[in-house]
C-alpha cells in the first residue's frame, strides 16, 4: 500500500471552505478524491459513501431526510454521481441555511451533464478539480511551472536535469493514480484492465444506459493509439465504426468519467477560438501506454520516437493540468495553429493576456526548427509573448534567441517557483 502523500489542492479546498456552503471535488476514480475530503472534513463530520449500496438506497428513498441527517454537522457525500437527485436536496439544504463549509462532495463524473442535475448549485459551492498526482506531489516538492517562469524566466537555460530518455519512459509508465504509483509492471497492467473494465462497464453504463461498453473501449483505444492529436470526429467514428450521431455523446461521456481532455485552439481573436479542432489525450500516461500497447522498452527506440513524443506531449498537459489546481498565476490551456503551416503544442494564456508557448519534442538536443513556429508566435503577439520554450529529454537548459528557450522536459516539475 502506497504512502499518503500530501496533495497540494488540500490548502486550496480548505480556503474554499471559508467562504462557501459546500464543496464539490470532481475527478476520475481513484485519483484520491476521498482522502482529500477526509482531510479536509471536520472531525464531527458524518461520512457517508454511495457507492455503499445500502447507503444508496437510503438516499434514493428520502434525498431530503439523507442530506439532514446531519443534523447541523458537516456532511461529506462520497461519489454523489451514483445518486444525482441529491444535488436538489443539497441546494435545498443550502438555501435554508448558507454556513459555510456545510458540504463537501466528490463526484466522479462531471456533475454538469449527469443526468438529474439539471439544477444548478452555482454559487452555492466551489469547484475542486482532483487529477492524479503531479510530479510534484510524488515527490514531496512543489510544483508550479508556470510562476516559476514569472520569477525566474533567465534561469531556465542554466536548470539541468539527470532524466534520461529511458527514465521518462519510466515515468510515463508509472502514471498518476496514487494506488500503483510504485506497483510492479504485472501488477500495474492488471489494475489498469480492471480499472477500465469498472469504469466503462460500470460507471459510463450507469450514467447512459444505451452505452456499448465495446464501443466505449474502441473510441479510448483509437484516441491512445493518437495521443494529443487534433481530434477529428468523422474519421474517429469511421475507425472505431461508431455511428456518427453518437460519436460525440461517446466522447462526453470519456470526459465525464475523466479518462480524457481536451485542449481548445487558440487564437489572439477569443470569438474564432471554438472555430478549429481541439487536441484530445488520455489522462493518465500508464493507461495510455496500456491501451496503445506500448512498454517502456519499445519507446527507448528510434523508431517509436512518434509514439514517444506524443506520449510526452499528453504527459506534460495533463501536469499542466494539475499544476493548474494550485498555480498562484491562473492559466488557460490551449493548443495553435495558423493556416494548417505553424503550430505549437501548448499554450499557456494568463489572466493579464501575457502568453507562454511550449513545443514538447521527443529528441535529446535542439535545432533551430523546433523553435520555427515559436518565433512567429513571438513575432505576430509582440510583446504579450512572455516566452517560447522547446521541452526535450535532454539534460541541459538552452537560450536560443529573445524569449526562446530549450529545457529539460523534468523542468515542469523541478524548476520551481523561487
Amino acid at each position: 500500500m502506497a504512502a499518503l502523500l500530501d496533495r497540494h489542492a488540500t490548502p486550496i479546498g480548505h480556503e474554499l471552505l471559508e467562504f462557501f456552503p459546500g464543496l464539490i471535488i470532481e475527478g476520475a476514480r481513484q485519483v484520491g478524491k476521498s482522502t482529500i475530503a477526509r482531510r479536509l472534513a471536520r472531525p464531527d463530520a458524518r461520512i457517508l459513501n454511495l457507492d455503499d449500496r445500502q447507503t444508496r438506497a437510503a438516499a434514493e428513498a428520502d434525498p431530503s431526510g439523507f442530506v439532514a441527517q446531519a443534523e447541523g454537522a458537516q456532511l461529506v457525500i462520497d461519489e454523489i454521481q451514483r445518486v444525482p437527485e441529491l444535488t436538489l436536496a443539497v441546494k435545498s439544504a443550502i438555501d435554508a441555511d448558507r454556513r459555510a463549509a456545510r458540504f463537501i462532495i466528490t463526484g466522479s463524473s462531471s456533475l454538469l451533464r449527469v443526468k438529474g442535475t439539471a439544477d444548478s448549485l452555482a454559487g452555492r459551492v466551489a469547484r475542486l478539480p482532483l487529477y492524479g498526482l503531479s510530479r510534484g506531489e510524488a515527490a514531496g516538492t512543489r510544483d508550479d511551472f508556470a510562476t516559476a517562469l514569472g520569477d525566474r524566466l533567465d534561469e531556465l537555460p542554466t536548470f539541468t536535469s539527470i532524466d534520461s530518455r529511458a527514465g521518462y519512459t519510466e515515468i510515463l509508465a508509472a502514471g498518476a493514480y496514487p494506488e500503483i504509483r510504485d506497483a510492479r509492471p504485472s501488477i500495474r497492467a492488471a489494475w489498469i484492465d480492471a480499472y477500465l473494465q469498472g469504469i466503462i462497464g460500470r460507471d459510463m453504463v450507469e450514467l447512459r444506459r444505451e452505452v456499448q461498453p465495446g464501443r466505449a473501449m474502441a473510441v479510448l483505444r483509437t484516441l491512445a493509439g493518437r495521443q494529443s492529436a487534433e481530434l477529428v470526429k468523422s474519421r474517429l467514428a469511421e475507425e472505431t465504426a461508431v455511428p456518427p450521431r453518437t460519436i460525440t455523446g461517446y466522447l462526453d461521456l470519456l470526459h465525464d468519467v475523466g479518462l480524457i481532455a481536451s485542449i481548445p485552439p487558440w487564437t489572439p481573436n477569443i470569438s474564432k477560438r471554438e472555430i478549429g479542432r481541439s487536441k484530445t489525450f488520455v489522462i493518465d500516461s500508464a493507461v495510455a501506454m496500456w491501451l496503445a500497447r506500448l512498454t517502456p522498452a519499445q519507446l527507448t527506440r528510434i523508431e517509436y520516437g512518434e509514439a514517444f513524443g506524443a506520449m510526452l506531449e499528453g504527459f506534460v498537459a495533463a501536469e499542466l493540468l494539475r499544476q493548474r489546481t494550485w498555480s498562484q498565476r491562473r492559466f488557460d490551456l490551449f493548443h495553435y495553429r495558423e493556416r494548417n503551416t505553424d503550430e505549437v503544442d501548448i499554450i499557456l494564456e494568463f489572466d493579464d493576456g501575457a502568453v507562454i508557448a511550449l513545443e514538447v519534442k521527443a529528441s535529446t538536443s535542439f535545432s533551430s526548427r523546433h523553435f520555427t513556429g515559436l518565433a512567429r508566435l513571438r513575432e505576430r503577439l509582440g510583446d504579450r509573448f512572455q516566452a517560447g520554450i522547446v521541452l526535450n529529454s535532454g539534460s541541459q537548459g538552452y537560450r536560443y534567441a529573445d524569449r526562446l528557450f530549450g529545457a529539460p522536459i523534468s523542468a515542469i516539475w523541478q524548476f520551481n517557483a523561487g
